[in-house]
């Protein structure tokens, strides 16, 4: 079984390196709540997330993204397993992301980044990276402010969350393997039923 530890930079290292801004707050909870909830709007039907999930899903993405329909940007159906794959297929930086994993026992869950996936020298990423599990039922695991560790891929390992050397989630190169474990990022549950799972599905959305 292999077991990946969560490298995290020394307290001083500049976190966000290429593909976005980092440690963003966002705005008050109470500004957000005036706001209309956001509609999750795929622009083809998703093979990980039926249709009742994608509603509950959407109220828990930022307002701003509600405008336009999300774009099926990679999928190991059509592309096959491959980060580095993923990578190459991913939206423009600074485009949200929404990436979507099925595993080996039918469990659905995945991440939210408001930044584009990507490989990078560091962490980036923004506060309003999420972390969420159908288990059956949703859980939305947000950023507690502890650290800006959200997202940090190269083309071997795909990493969201950490701290103490625990990853909320991780991808190996081929996209077959991965893991899940509590962390300081998100103060998440175990996403799989399972620490170590294997992929079924994985999918990336994204918008223009």
């Amino acid at each position: 079984m292999i077991t990946y530890t969560c490298c995290q930079p020394e307290e001083d290292e500049e976190l966000p390196v290429d593909c976005g801004d980092s440690g963003w707050e966002g705005p008050p909870a109470a500004a957000l709540a005036l706001e209309e909830p956001c509609r999750l709007v795929l622009s083809t039907p998703s093979r990980i997330l039926r249709d009742e999930e994608i509603q509950e899903l959407g109220p828990h993405l930022p307002p701003r993204l509600t405008q336009q329909p999300w774009s099926l940007l990679y999928c190991t159906g059509r592309d096959g397993f491959s980060l580095r794959t993923l990578y190459r297929c991913g939206a423009q930086p600074g485009s949200p992301a929404l990436l979507l994993i099925r595993d080996t026992e039918a469990q659905a869950f995945g991440v939210f980044s408001a930044t584009a996936i990507c490989c990078s020298n560091g962490f980036y990423g923004t506060g309003e990276t999420f972390l969420f599990s159908f288990s059956p039922e949703l859980k939305v695991f947000r950023w507690t402010g502890r650290n800006n560790f959200f997202m940090k891929g190269d083309v071997d390992l795909l990493m969201v969350g950490g701290g103490s050397g625990r990853c909320g989630l991780w991808l190996d190169g081929d996209l077959h393997h991965g893991g899940s474990h509590p962390c300081e990022t998100f103060d998440n549950e175990t996403l799989s039923p399972r620490e170590d799972f294997y992929v079924q599905d994985l999918e990336v959305w994204g918008q223009a």
